[in-house]
């Protein structure tokens, strides 16, 4: 007989299929790797904090994930394969006891933070407390992630045991999330918050420096635990807002990679430009756009209103027409699209906004802006300052709403601005918001839909118990064909009934880089795989 967590682990062994294009890395990735180089880098925007429990923007992922190790992780020297997860600092995966509740890892001894000081298992049990259980006035944007805990404890140094409450095959996936960097205990004892503005972990690199606007660098972390790694003698992420500047910087060769993504025709244009010398890695993207209105703000608090939204939208028409300039594609729901657990074509298309009749969407929306009393609505668009998808995407948007009579101005903010504004829930009329995960696990993923009371990153204003109930449901049933059932009338309640949110369109990942660049797998995420350990530079 299967148990609870081999029939979930099943369900999400589907995962993501990943397509990699002409050039994409073949036999040269296998071969006997290099010691030395700095890898450089292009990253977007600057993270608005250091906390990794607290923040959700690759921002933070891409500069500051390789100063920290992990429990476990997403094993990032072989291609991307769903629920391919292996210790990082444990030393062997556990199988589950006590009927599927309770999870033992046992911690490698030797481990060094930066300072010196030695990592046990009591750094990790706070670390995870802080995630699972944060104090007053402490964010943690994934608490959601691990309903189903019910404790963490360290019986000794190099002994971490987690409770649960039920059995979950939602469990381990949350686990593996690389946002859970290890900290200190003594620096949490000593200041919860001390981490959002210092640098300091057990991982391949070390910090050596920040010149804010510009760059961070790492060097080498000579008592890294994992022998011979990492191969780089360090790193400079580069801090490049313009979209033509980063791909510049690429072509000239003053980086070698971006790891978040490029539109179609920069991958074109570099591929035309570089021939050999470019090397293309595409996958579908665990990651989507989301239109959230501020339920506090009039006439927002009017379902009626924010399912004209929705219905004003035409997503199949878009993703047409945006996957050509954008980086998103695939028209999907609150699950990623191909997973068993997502709506296919036949179940979206019964969704307000995904109709196949567009007119008839659009004359609902305008009949229903109407009886709500504001039949020429204006309003202002609260979006983040990243070219690629945010403004383009929005910049649609504005166009879409324009069709039905709505009148609506863009506000474009910093990255840091953006979430500080996202955060408040209050200076804003509607935002675009995102739901961006790592590793591929919609019963967890989902939570961003969740009562705001519940869940981290829920910035609408809003508590929802019916949805409350139908995710715990959900993510405590281990029959994965009465998951899907929940799931759908959660994605009904969510996106048709009250509308708390809107999906745009999910995003579509193209990694255009210098073949010089060897050891380094695409994923569904650009939050995986970004250590940097088993990248080595031929040349």
């Amino acid at each position: 007989m299967k148990t609870f967590a081999m029939k979930t682990a099943a369900a999400f062994a589907v995962g993501a299929a990943l397509a990699l294009s002409a050039g994409a890395p073949g036999a040269a990735q296998a071969a006997t790797p290099k010691k030395g180089g700095i890898l450089k880098y292009v990253v977007p925007a600057e993270p608005p904090s250091f906390d990794g429990h607290r923040e959700t923007s690759f921002a933070l992922i891409h500069p500051i994930a390789p100063f920290y190790s992990l429990l476990i992780r997403v094993d990032p020297s072989v291609p991307y394969k769903s629920g391919n997860f292996v210790c990082d600092l444990c030393t062997e995966m556990p199988k589950p006891t006590d009927g599927g509740k309770t999870y033992t890892f046992k911690i490698r001894r030797g481990v060094q933070f930066s300072d010196g000081t030695e990592l046990t298992a009591h750094d990790v049990v706070a670390t995870y407390q802080k995630i699972i259980f944060p104090p007053q006035g402490v964010a943690s944007a994934r608490k959601a992630f691990y309903v189903m805990v019910d404790s963490v404890t360290a019986p000794d140094p190099y002994t971490v045991v987690f409770k649960l409450k039920y059995p979950s095959g939602a469990f381990i996936p949350a686990l593996a999330n690389p946002y859970n960097f290890i900290y200190s205990k003594a620096k949490l004892d000593q200041d919860m918050h001390w981490y959002e503005a210092n640098i300091m972990g057990s991982g391949p690199f070390i910090f050596d420096g920040r010149e804010a606007g510009a760059v961070i660098r790492g060097k080498r972390n000579p008592n890294y635990f994992h022998k011979g790694k990492p191969y780089l003698d360090g790193f400079e992420a580069i801090f490049a807002k313009k979209q033509s500047l980063r791909v510049q910087a690429i072509r000239g060769d003053r980086a070698a990679i971006e790891f978040r993504g490029f539109p179609p025709k920069s991958r074109d244009d570099l591929v035309k430009a570089l021939g050999k010398d470019i090397t293309v890695q595409e996958s579908n993207w665990n990651c989507v756009l989301i239109v959230t209105p501020n339920h506090k703000k009039k006439p927002f608090d009017d379902v009626r209103v924010r399912r004209a939204l929705t219905l004003a939208i035409d997503r199949w028409g878009g993703s047409k027409y945006l996957s050509k300039i954008a980086i998103v594609k695939a028209v999907g729901g609150v699950a990623f699209p191909g997973h068993p657990l997502a709506a296919n074509k036949a179940e979206l298309q019964k969704l307000a906004g995904y109709w196949p009749d567009l007119k008839k969407s659009r004359a609902e929306a305008r009949r229903l802006l109407k009886e709500a009393g504001v039949p020429n609505l204006k309003f202002e668009l609260h979006n983040r300052g990243v070219d690629q998808p945010y403004k383009i995407v929005g910049t649609w948007l504005i166009d879409q709403w324009k069709q039905v009579g709505m009148t609506v101005t863009q506000r474009v903010q910093p990255t840091g601005p953006f979430y500080a504004t996202l955060r408040k829930k209050k200076d804003f009329d509607v935002s675009l918001d995102f739901n961006c995960q790592a590793v591929v696990n919609p019963l967890l993923d989902v939570a961003k839909f969740i009562s705001d009371d519940k869940t981290g990153n829920n910035y609408g204003n809003y508590q929802d118990r019916e949805l409350d109930k139908m995710f715990d449901a959900m993510n405590q049933e281990p029959d994965p064909k009465k998951q899907r059932a929940i799931m759908r009338k959660f994605e009904k309640r969510a996106l048709d009934e009250q509308v708390n949110a809107m999906i745009t369109l999910w995003w579509y990942r193209i990694i255009p880089y210098r073949s010089y660049v060897k050891g380094w797998y695409i994923s569904p995420s650009h939050y995986l795989n970004q250590q940097l350990e088993p990248i080595w530079l031929d040349k």
